[in-house]
């Protein structure tokens, strides 16, 4: 069995807040505004999973508006969608992502990103592949106003490798 899932998401840049990408906390002047800890790969990474697996978004099961997730890790949000790729017998086969950002520069954070995701996803660093990419100045992420990232996740059986 083979499965794959696509994911999105989005959020503004604002003041006094870290910029998390990934799970790796990124030294820039601004961060991302959310009810979690705002970090849009890991949520990206998320929705591609759920998706794999048929179960909706990250705002089905972790709703912005349930005190509980306020200033949630969100790699602790990752580990327990990745409970549930385990218990339908599934693994991590691999994930592609891109990150969407004019600034600051993600190059040499992303060696770090690869392995926190893939501890958080019970899967190897060589299957998580991450790339940074601008906008050339168009857009909101172009202006500096905020970040996306996209994500694309294959699930399989262990046996079926």
């Amino acid at each position: 069995m083979f499965r794959i899932g696509i994911g999105y998401d989005v959020h503004r840049l604002v003041e006094e807040r870290p910029l998390i990408l990934g799970g790796v906390n990124i030294p820039f002047d601004k961060g991302l505004e959310g009810h979690s800890d705002a970090d849009v790969l890991t949520h990206a990474v998320i929705d591609a999973v759920l998706g794999a697996l048929g179960r909706g978004d990250i705002g089905t099961h972790f709703p912005d508006s349930d005190p509980a997730y306020k200033g949630a890790n969100s790699l602790e949000l990752l580990k327990k969608v990745i409970d549930w790729v385990a218990k339908e017998g599934l693994a991590v086969n691999n994930v592609d992502a891109a990150v969407v950002a004019q600034a600051p520069k993600l190059a040499p954070f992303i060696g770090d990103m690869r392995r926190r995701l893939a501890e958080a996803m019970n899967a190897r660093v060589s299957a998580i592949n991450i790339k940074a990419t601008t906008t050339e100045g168009l857009g909101f992420c172009g202006r500096g106003e905020g970040v996306a990232a996209y994500a694309v996740v294959s699930l399989v059986r262990p046996e079926d490798e």
